[in-house]
């Protein structure tokens, strides 16, 4: 057998949503036939990529390095398709780009890079800095652009947005957690819990509107700024907490393992996307990243996803 994009597609889809049922619907096929493209590429590849368990799949340690080759596959073929390479060297100047902390980590690198590629002669200066200060120095002017957590977007009156990402939030477990072994988590039972409590990029400000909305309250025993001291909590048993699937990383720095589970009551996406001052002139840099992006992940200009 040989690999395929559709096979690519459908692992992809299946990782992100966490049930082989929803990646169905998204991509419009059979449940077998997505079935059918996940066992051929864990053959093929002679690993497992995903656990099963009642509630839908998670990823194995294999299956969530593959992931990532497999999103730079996919976002390689449609920047190729999509971008005539012979009109990108035309493009020069330079690209003020503000991003925030978990954008800087775990998101744009690899992108940057397969623009910078793309646009040899374009320069990209980065500005990492909280969420107000980007929206302020987009709105003045300062910034061109910004890679950012489009859900915690305030000034939507002076700034446009494109979402490129949806990143679910699931509930992180140590291994040997009694909740591994349930088909169905509520936020009700995570609260009896210990629970650490991530502050980057206004994490616990989303979580705290999510748990208003309940009669429960987490229990939080430790809050901190950094994503690997919540996973060597969590992996370790100390607490667990509720995060995105683009942070998730299946073994802590000690080497510990860290299952997930979804929760079965309304908790948001975490949205990556780009913003722009609405009526800002962008230099043509600025737009051929902007569209660089809107292309590799929803395969449109700019105002697709807004």
């Amino acid at each position: 057998m040989s690999l395929s994009l559709r096979h690519l597609h459908y692992f992809v889809a299946a990782a992100e949503s966490g049930q082989v049922s929803r990646a169905a619907v998204e991509m419009n096929v059979s449940q077998s036939a997505v079935t059918g493209a996940i066992k051929q590429l864990e053959m093929q590849l002679g690993t497992r990529l995903f656990d099963r368990h009642p509630g839908g799949v998670t990823l194995t340690f294999e299956g969530s390095r593959f992931l990532q080759h497999a999103n730079n596959i996919v976002a390689s073929v449609n920047e190729a398709l999509r971008v005539p390479s012979a009109s990108t060297e035309k493009v020069q100047g330079q690209i003020r780009i503000g991003v925030s902390y978990t954008v800087a980590g775990y998101f744009l690198p690899q992108h940057q890079a397969r623009f910078t590629r793309s646009y040899p002669n374009v320069t990209i200066e980065l500005r990492e800095a909280p969420r107000p200060v980007i929206e302020a120095d987009l709105v003045d002017g300062r910034l061109d652009l910004a890679v950012m957590l489009t859900s915690n977007l305030e000034n939507r009156a002076v700034l446009d947005h494109e979402t490129l990402i949806r990143s679910r939030r699931r509930l992180w477990l140590p291994i040997d957690h009694p909740m591994t072994r349930t088909a169905e988590v509520r936020l009700e039972q995570v609260a009896q819990e210990p629970y650490v409590m991530l502050t980057i990029d206004e994490a616990h400000q989303t979580a705290e509107r999510y748990w208003e909305a309940t009669p429960y309250r987490p229990k939080v025993i430790f809050r901190t700024s950094s994503v690997e001291a919540v996973r060597s909590m969590v992996a370790n048993g100390t607490g667990i907490t509720i995060l995105s699937d683009m942070v998730y990383r299946p073994w802590s720095l000690e080497g510990q393992r860290i299952e997930t589970r979804f929760v079965d009551d309304p908790v948001p996406s975490m949205d990556v996307g780009v913003a722009w001052r609405r009526d800002a002139d962008l230099p043509a840099a600025a737009k051929a990243f902007l569209e660089f992006l809107s292309l590799t992940f929803n395969g449109g200009g700019p105002g697709v996803s807004h």
